[in-house]
């Protein structure tokens, strides 16, 4: 039994003797106030969905949380652990809704933190006078230390940069793709083929491959969906995760396929399989089709520089197939995910190497995207001056070094994350990913963008 439920129970002990002995206890009346032994099983609820928090299990936190509310309803901290939960999956409006709650109950006790969440919240849902309203209170209210942590002054100037450029409108109309590419769970990384016909796409779906959940954020796992282009009806159609041996009961995500369809590259972890041989987290790893035209299981690239025992995936190749960007955190302890390339050479991987600090920052570099000639570079990122969360920005290469970062604008950035983008010069059309918000939830989603007038930065 822990230190705190001993002291909660001796608490209730005390209150128990005072009653008994016709002395009551300096408190609110008996209608207005919650049982004391029932504040302490809501403290220790509170305790528990903390420590579940901590560990990334989300979902199973915001049951603690609920349930400490239920048993103290007069608790800020219950209410508030809800508001956190719900922003980390994503639910904007429903963390509002609990963090004025919490506000509401805890009045001048509860932690200060709340101005954080209450400006997070206000970002992620476009209303960045108030955003930026609450960032300041939290960077008055909060430790300097403790400030720089959640960047909070990063954040204030992301809502400043977004209000200025959403004074010019849109440069880009971002139109949500329909059928049933985008289902509710989350759905990103467009990869087409076939001269735009043939389009696979990763998604968390219910029917991905074994069902499985994944114990950490207690999502489904990633596979990779195919689906084509029906020219009669003008939509896109008849959806299959089932191509041969190229999903598994772990992660896949597709990024490349060579111009003949015949090799692919993807993203592979099957450290929560029960296989006796696993990749060590994210892998990069070489599909292949086989003689009647299905895939063959992937292999992981044997190369140290490549994969290591850290974080390496997204890869993205020219169309020769000799020249790949990938993300890797093996650098954590400095920054966060940052962009490697590598070169083949006579049919050889050779040795990865970090992109200029130009383009990766100490923050976040996600989801590059190579032009097939080599030409430009697209990826998201939260360390470069954006609207919010990830933007995407693009750079030229000018042999040998690249040109500063430029981010792509209003339309195809939003104050959400932004990421997965993908160009094809051919249809003159790109994908990105972001948050739909419906109601007071969100869940990623596909979304097409004309790209016939960009002018790409010289």
């Amino acid at each position: 039994m822990s230190n705190f439920y001993r002291a909660a129970l001796s608490l209730c002990f005390v209150f128990s003797i005072a009653i008994v002995h016709g002395k009551s206890l300096n408190t609110t009346p008996p209608d207005s106030t919650t049982a004391i032994v029932d504040k302490a099983s809501s403290l220790y609820m509170v305790e528990e969905g903390k420590t579940s928090y901590g560990e990334g299990k989300v979902r199973d936190a915001l049951i603690k949380f609920r349930q400490a509310s239920v048993k103290d309803k007069y608790s800020w901290r219950a209410v508030y652990w809800i508001s956190k939960c719900h922003y980390k999956l994503n639910n904007y409006g429903l963390a509002l809704k609990y963090a004025n709650s919490a506000m509401n109950l805890g009045k001048d006790k509860i932690n200060d933190e709340i101005y954080y969440i209450l400006g997070s919240t206000y970002h992620r849902l476009g209303n960045l006078d108030t955003a930026k309203i609450n960032y300041q209170i939290a960077f008055e209210k909060l430790p300097k230390l403790r400030s720089f942590d959640l960047q909070i002054a990063h954040n204030i100037s992301q809502c400043e940069f977004a209000t200025e450029i959403l004074k010019n409108g849109n440069s880009f109309e971002r139109v949500r793709l329909g059928g049933d590419i985008n289902s509710g769970f989350d759905d990103y990384n467009v990869l087409l083929t076939n001269d735009g016909k043939t389009m696979y796409f990763t998604s968390r779906r219910s029917n991905t491959t074994g069902g499985r959940l994944n114990p950490d954020d207690q999502l489904y796992y990633e596979d990779i969906y195919k689906v084509e282009w029906d020219e009669a009806a003008g939509e896109w159609d008849d959806i299959t995760n089932k191509m041969g041996k190229l999903n598994s009961d772990g992660f896949e995500s597709l990024h490349w396929i060579s111009s003949d369809t015949l090799t692919g590259v993807i993203t592979w972890n099957t450290t929560m399989m029960d296989i006796k041989k696993t990749t060590r987290v994210s892998d990069i790893a070489i599909i292949k089709k086989n003689n009647k035209g299905t895939w063959n299981t992937a292999k992981v690239i044997k190369n140290k520089s490549i994969n290591t025992s850290f974080y390496d995936g997204s890869p993205t190749l020219t169309a020769d197939g000799n020249t790949m960007y990938f993300v890797s955190d093996r650098k954590g302890e400095k920054s966060g995910r940052d962009i490697y390339v590598v070169e083949k050479i006579d049919k050889k991987w050779g040795t990865a190497t970090l992109l200029p600090e130009q383009i990766n920052t100490k923050k976040h570099e996600t989801t590059p995207f190579i032009t097939p000639d080599g030409q430009y570079l697209f990826f998201s990122s939260d360390g470069h001056e954006g609207m919010g969360g990830f933007d995407v920005f693009v750079c030229k290469n000018l042999g040998g070094t690249w040109s500063a970062p430029v981010n792509m604008g209003a339309g195809i950035n939003t104050v959400n994350d932004d990421i997965f983008f993908s160009y094809s010069k051919e249809s003159k059309k790109a994908f990105v990913s972001g948050y739909q918000i419906t109601g007071k939830k969100a869940s990623i989603d596909i979304y097409e963008i004309d790209m016939t007038a960009y002018e790409f930065p010289k």
